[in-house]
C-alpha cells in the first residue's frame, strides 16, 4: 500500500475505528446482561443479584465513557479526511447518524445516570427501567449505525442527481429496511453479547479459581453461560444470513473471502485452508470440502458463485458503461438547464448511469475516464479485487473462534445446570485465557466487513480514492500519530481501571429498608 493521502486516510480510520470497537462490544452486552440480572434481583429479592448488578454495573460505567471518548473523534473524520464522501452522500449517511445521536445516545446516557446514581432514589421497579432503557439505548445505537454502514454496503433507496453532483433519497424505509443493514446489525449485536458473555464468564473463572466471591461468580456464570450459548448460536445463524447476502449484494467480496479465482461448477466447494496467491491468482496447497460453499451462499445445489476472473470480466463492462454515462454527465451539466439537455444525453445516462462509478475508478490513473487506454481499464477493473489474503484469514479466525465460543459456553452451561462449575479448574483457566478472544474474532470480522467492501467506499457508487479532503501527506501522518498515542494511552488505562476493579471485588451491598411510596420513588429521609 502506497503512503498517498488516500492510504493514509484509510489507515487513520481503520485505527481509530478498530480501537473504538475494543469498547462497543463489551458495552452492548453487559448493559443486557445487567438487565437481565437485575430482572432476577426484582423477582427474587435475593440481594446478591443486586450486588452482581453493581458490581458489573462498575465495570460497565468504565468501559462505556472509554467508548463515548473514543467514538466522537470518528464522526470528525468524515469531515476532516473524507470531505467529499461527506457532500456526495451526506443527505443520506448524515440521517442514521444524527438519528443514532437523538434517539439512541441521549436515551442511553440519561438513564446511564439513572443506573448508577438511583439505586437508593428510585423504585426497584423503576431503577429496573432505567437499566432496560441503558440497554435499549446500547442496540439502538448500534442499529442506526449499522443502517448508515449497511447502506454503504449496498446503497438502495437513493439516485445521483446530476445536477448537483451528489446522492439523494428517494426511498428513505429502503435505506431503513435495507436488508444488508439488518443482517449486520443481528449479527454485530450478537457478536457483541459473546464478547460480553465470554468477560463475565472469564472474570467469574478467575474468582472460582482463587476461591473468591463465589457465590457471585458461579450466578455471573451461569447468566453468561446460557447467555453466551444463545449468543454463540445467533452469531453462526446471522453469520450465514449475512453470507448469503453477500452473494446478491457483494460477489466480489464473497470470492476473495473464499479466494475462489474461477467460477466452479454448482454447488462450489468451501476452501478450509490455503493459501492465496494474489499475484499468481491462485490459492496454494488448498483443502477444499465439496459442495459446502454452494449451500451456504447460495442455498441450492444448482445456483454458481462467479469467481473472481469472471467478476473482473464483469467489472471491464461495467467500466465501459460508465465511461458512455460519464460522457452523458458531462453533457448534462453543460447544457446548463434540464431543458436544454441533449435527449441522447439524458437517455444515455438514465441507460448507464448506475454504472458511472466504475468510470471513477479510472481517475486514479487518467483524469478524463473517456481517454482511458484498454490497459488503464483493464487495470481498474483488477482494482475491484480487495486483498485476498487478509479477508481469507480473517474470515477463517472469525469461524474458528466462533466454533469455539460455542464449544466453551456450552461446556459451562451443562456444568452450570450440574452444579459442577467449580470442579474442574483446567476449564476454569480455559475460561479465563479465552478473554481476548472474542474481540480478536470481533476485530476479524470488521476487516471482512470493511476490508471486503474495497476499492469502494459506497459499493459501485464510490470509489474510495475519490472520497477523501485535499489534504498533506504530513497532517495525516500527524493525525495519525497523535491519534494513535491518545488511543493507546486510553486503553492502557481503561485496562488498569478493569483490573483494579476485578481484584478489589464488588462491594458488600444491603437491599435499603424504606418503604415506597409509589412505583418509581423511595421518599427522602
Amino acid at each position: 500500500m502506497e503512503l498517498d493521502i488516500v492510504a493514509l486516510s484509510r489507515l487513520q480510520f481503520a485505527l481509530t475505528a478498530l480501537y473504538h470497537f475494543l469498547f462497543v462490544p463489551l458495552t452492548i452486552g453487559l448493559a443486557v446482561i445487567l438487565a437481565i440480572m437485575e430482572t432476577v434481583y426484582v423477582m427474587t429479592g435475593r440481594v446478591v443479584w443486586r450486588q452482581m448488578t453493581k458490581f458489573w454495573g462498575g465495570l460497565f460505567g468504565i468501559n462505556f465513557v472509554l467508548g463515548v471518548a473514543t467514538g466522537l473523534v470518528m464522526e470528525f473524520q468524515f469531515g476532516m479526511n473524507w470531505s467529499y464522501y461527506s457532500h456526495y452522500v451526506g443527505d443520506i449517511f448524515g440521517a442514521p447518524l444524527a438519528l443514532e445521536g437523538l434517539m439512541a445516545f441521549f436515551l442511553e446516557a440519561t438513564f446511564v445516570g439513572l443506573f448508577f446514581f438511583g439505586w437508593d432514589k428510585l423504585s426497584k421497579v423503576g431503577h429496573l427501567i432505567a437499566t432496560w432503557a441503558v440497554a435499549a439505548g446500547s442496540n439502538f445505537s448500534a442499529l442506526w449505525i449499522l443502517i448508515a454502514n449497511g447502506w454503504m454496503q449496498n446503497p438502495v433507496g437513493a439516485s445521483f442527481n446530476p445536477q448537483t453532483m451528489r446522492m439523494e433519497v428517494n426511498d428513505f424505509y429502503a435505506v431503513l429496511f435495507n436488508p444488508v443493514a439488518q443482517a449486520k446489525f443481528v449479527h454485530t449485536v450478537s457478536a457483541a453479547y459473546v464478547v460480553a458473555a465470554i468477560f463475565v464468564l472469564g472474570v467469574s473463572a478467575w474468582y472460582l479459581l482463587k476461591s473468591r466471591h463465589v457465590e457471585l461468580a458461579k450466578r455471573s456464570m451461569t447468566v453468561a453461560a446460557s447467555f453466551g450459548l444463545a449468543a454463540s448460536l445467533s452469531v453462526v445463524v446471522l453469520g450465514d444470513e449475512s453470507g448469503y447476502l453477500s452473494t446478491e449484494h457483494q460477489k466480489m467480496k464473497l470470492a476473495s473471502i473464499e479466494a475462489m479465482w474461477r467460477t466452479e461448477p454448482a454447488p462450489a466447494a468451501f476452501t478450509l485452508i490455503g493459501f492465496p496467491d494474489q499475484a499468481a491468482r491462485e490459492t496454494h496447497y488448498a483443502i477444499h470440502i465439496p459442495w459446502v460453499m454452494g449451500l451456504i451462499g447460495t442455498r441450492s445445489l444448482t445456483t454458481e458463485i462467479p469467481g473472481i476472473i469472471d467478476l473482473v470480466d464483469r467489472a471491464k463492462v461495467r467500466i465501459r458503461q460508465g465511461i458512455t454515462a460519464y460522457d452523458a454527465l458531462q453533457k448534462i451539466r453543460a447544457a446548463g438547464s434540464s431543458a436544454a439537455v441533449p435527449a441522447d444525453a439524458k437517455a444515455a445516462f438514465e441507460a448507464n448511469g448506475a454504472q458511472l462509478g466504475y468510470a471513477l475508478l479510472l481517475k486514479r490513473y487518467v483524469d478524463d475516464p473517456r481517454q482511458a487506454t484498454e490497459a488503464q481499464i483493464e487495470k481498474a477493473a483488477w482494482d475491484t479485487v480487495p486483498a485476498v489474503a487478509p479477508l481469507f484469514w480473517s474470515f477463517r479466525i472469525m469461524v474458528g473462534l466462533g466454533m469455539f465460543f460455542i464449544l466453551l459456553t456450552a461446556t459451562f452451561f451443562f456444568l452450570s445446570a450440574r452444579r459442577m462449575l467449580d470442579r474442574y479448574p483446567l476449564l476454569l483457566r480455559v475460561a479465563v485465557c479465552a478473554i481476548p478472544l472474542p474481540w480478536i474474532a470481533a476485530e476479524a470480522g470488521w476487516i471482512v466487513a470493511e476490508l471486503g467492501r474495497q476499492p469502494w467506499v459506497i459499493e459501485g457508487v464510490l470509489p474510495t480514492a475519490a472520497a477523501v479532503s485535499s489534504l498533506g501527506v504530513g497532517q495525516v501522518l500527524f493525525t495519525i500519530v497523535c491519534f494513535a498515542l491518545l488511543y493507546t494511552v486510553l486503553a492502557v488505562i481503561e485496562m488498569g481501571l478493569m483490573i483494579r476493579a476485578i481484584r478489589q471485588g464488588p462491594e458488600p451491598d444491603e437491599e435499603p429498608q424504606a418503604t415506597l411510596l409509589s412505583p418509581l420513588v423511595v421518599p427522602a429521609e
